[in-house]
Order: C-alpha cells, then structure tokens, then sequence
C-alpha cells in the first residue's frame, strides 16, 4: 500500500537538502511558511504545477485507491463536489486525485519532516 505521507516527507527532506539554505531564515516558522508557498507548485512533491506527480496514471491510480479515504478527505477539505468526483473518475482523471490528496497532506508532511531534519540538525538550531 502506498504512504502518501511518508513518500511526500522524502521529497520534502529531499528538497530542502538540494534547494533550501536555511541560513537564509530566521526560524522554522519563516522556513515552514515559505515551504508551504513553495511546494504548493513544485511537482516534485505535489505535482501541482503541471498536474502530475507521477506522469503515469497507472502510478497515480494505484496511488489513490490505495488511499480512498485520503482522497474523501481532501475532496471535503477543498470542497471538491461530488459531481466533480464521479466526471474525475469516469475521466480516469488519477492524476488529479493523486495531486489533490498530496496537496490536502503538504503542511502535514513539511511540519513532519521538519521534525525528522530537527533531530539531525539540533546543535545547529542551539
């Protein structure tokens, strides 16, 4: 079964290790805050940007129905009708269900894997 979550916080911490120098913020909050702008439109985390994570449905359908009761979830969370579900899934859209559950799980997972980086990067933070 795939983990959204665990998947996403590899990216995140893979992101950060390549493309964020947290010198340049002042604390987690301002570095969380400008994380979440971010990775918002990066598609090597949410796919956002282009409307894939994946480029491959097949990927993306095994993905979401995997998880299900992420994607209700994310549909309530961002008001997704259910007339946009059925038209999504009678489209085969999984890309979109595969981005709209990553984007529903990206202030969780930059919160989570801040947390996994902290424990590495204590005595610099003291």
């Amino acid at each position: 079964m795939y983990n959204y979550l665990e998947a996403m916080k590899s990216d995140i911490k893979d992101y950060i290790k390549n493309e964020v120098n947290t010198a340049n913020y002042s604390d987690r909050e301002e570095l969380e805050n400008n994380l979440n702008d971010i990775l918002w439109n990066e598609d090597s985390v949410t796919g956002n940007a282009s409307g894939s994570y994946t480029f491959n449905c097949a990927d993306a359908k095994e993905y979401v129905t995997d998880n299900i009761d992420l994607l209700a979830e994310a549909c309530k969370e961002f008001g997704v009708t259910n007339e946009t579900v059925g038209e999504k899934f009678l489209n085969e859209d999984w890309e979109y269900f595969d981005v709209t559950i990553r984007c529903y799980l990206l202030n969780q997972a930059i919160s989570e894997a801040l947390d996994e980086i902290d424990l590495e990067f204590t005595t610099d933070e003291e």
